[in-house]
């Protein structure tokens, strides 16, 4: 029994093999990049991967059949979400800001001129229109499942979230293609390294928050949410937009305004 209403975790095992983890992964990749040795760097994806479905999965159970998450943890769960979203915009903004000091005022290395000499950009009225269209109807999508789970219209909720995966897994095909077609590389001059950086790390997390949907969904199928208890689900919906949001800068930016 205990009278307040927040949520003491009991002792986990997680972050401990989270952080062995991350460390092996990190440091593995190093050693693929410097000494082509993949070994330590899939050892950490291993483990990272096996302790977030584990973690995730107590809290599963902590959230939906014990009862933990009263009203003032939900509260501070969703502050919590919305600081990450917050670090995410600002770890965009380093890629932007890179890429608006580069293209601004090219220098002599890249011939004075952006895109550098050498280098021809995609067409912005081709592939990243038509993921611009895709993105933006799975807001559309996503907005609709928000908005039918409130209204315990389940059946709606999964129609919903299948589509908004299936656009994001559009998207991410369409990329990919893309990347495959792509007239330069990440090693042509600051503006293949801007390029890929932004765009690739935006598509780290497209795939991300299809994840992060596709979870939602199987929760939703099993009857873990309602109106009233639907945390998971919301995280993920404020997230696929934070997603859309960064890409119309992208578009707009580097696809348009810099080609």
């Amino acid at each position: 029994m205990k009278n307040h209403p927040f949520h003491l975790v009991e002792n986990s095992p997680w972050p401990l093999t989270g952080s062995m983890g991350l460390m092996s992964m990190t440091s593995g990749t190093v050693m693929w990049f410097h000494y082509n040795q993949m070994w330590l760097m899939m050892i950490g994806t291993i483990i990272t991967l096996l302790t977030m479905i584990q973690w995730w999965r107590d809290v599963v159970r902590e959230s939906t059949f014990q009862g933990m998450h009263t009203n003032k943890v939900i509260k501070s769960m969703k502050w919590g979400m919305i600081l990450f979203i917050t670090s995410e915009i600002l770890f965009f903004s380093s890629f932007f800001w890179a890429f608006f000091h580069s293209s601004l005022s090219p220098n002599v290395e890249i011939g004075m001129q952006w895109p550098p000499m050498g280098i021809k950009s995609f067409n912005p009225m081709s592939i990243p229109m038509l993921n611009t269209m895709i993105l933006l109807s799975s807001g559309v999508s996503i907005t609709w499942a928000h908005n039918a789970i409130l209204n315990n219209k389940f059946m709606q909720t999964m129609q919903s979230m299948m589509m908004t995966i299936g656009l994001g897994l559009y998207f991410t095909l369409l990329q990919a293609i893309e990347y495959f077609e792509a007239p330069f590389t990440i090693a042509d001059s600051i503006y293949g390294s801007t390029f890929f950086m932004s765009t690739g790390f935006h598509g780290i997390h497209v795939i991300i928050g299809t994840i992060f949907i596709m979870v939602s969904m199987v929760r939703v199928k099993k009857l873990h949410m309602s109106s009233t208890h639907h945390v998971g689900f919301e995280s993920a919906a404020w997230y696929w937009h934070f997603v859309d949001v960064v890409w119309l800068f992208l578009y707009i930016s580097i696809y348009w305004w810099g080609n």
